[in-house]
């Protein structure tokens, strides 16, 4: 079993913030996989599909962002499945908007969603698919996260969740996430 997270906050309030690229790119992965993120379980959203055989759960947790890893951690324990089966994708300030960075590990770089994770499965050993949202020119990180993206941003916004999905599905598929991560890592260059 693979569980695949996206980080976000829940509410229509951060719908279209740049704290909830997560939740877009997973939702946007639940549309290719022909089935809709909306049961209620774990306190968050799931949707249980498999790809080659293999189940997969996709989840957002509703517990806020810098409480993710509660949840998280519910489903872990509940499938009983280890953190390197877990796949998160959230919002990475390092990055430049519209910059994928996959990882197989490390540490939270800063972001108390990916931190309440790694807390609650006392692990840093899940993959993560960093989507770059910039840096605010301002120094504000908290109204800027919590902010819509910018019209220039939104043009490209819906490539750039194609491609987090594009990445995660073919982990999904293949498995190979080390493949996965040579090919879009290396597409940024």
């Amino acid at each position: 079993m693979k569980l695949v997270v996206g980080l976000g906050n829940p509410g229509p309030k951060y719908e279209q913030t740049r704290h909830n690229i997560g939740f877009l790119t997973v939702d946007r992965l639940a549309e290719r996989l022909g089935v809709a993120i909306t049961r209620e379980k774990w306190r968050g959203l799931a949707a249980e599909t498999s790809v080659r055989g293999q189940t997969i759960l996709l989840f957002k947790p509703l517990t806020y962002m810098n409480r993710s890893g509660e949840a998280v951690a519910e489903v872990v324990r509940f499938f009983q499945c280890e953190a390197d089966e877990v796949l998160v994708i959230y919002d990475d300030l390092d990055l430049p908007f519209g910059t994928m960075k996959l990882r197989m590990k490390g540490g939270h770089g800063g972001h108390n969603g990916v931190r309440s994770v790694i807390d609650h499965l006392s692990s840093q050993t899940f993959k993560r698919i960093r989507m770059g949202i910039g840096r605010p020119e301002d120094g504000d990180v908290v109204n800027y996260v919590l902010s819509p993206f910018h019209p220039q941003e939104r043009e490209h916004l819906s490539e750039f969740i194609d491609r987090g999905a594009s990445a995660a599905r073919d982990y999904l598929e293949t498995g190979d996430f080390s493949r996965v991560m040579n090919v879009y890592n290396q597409k940024q260059r």
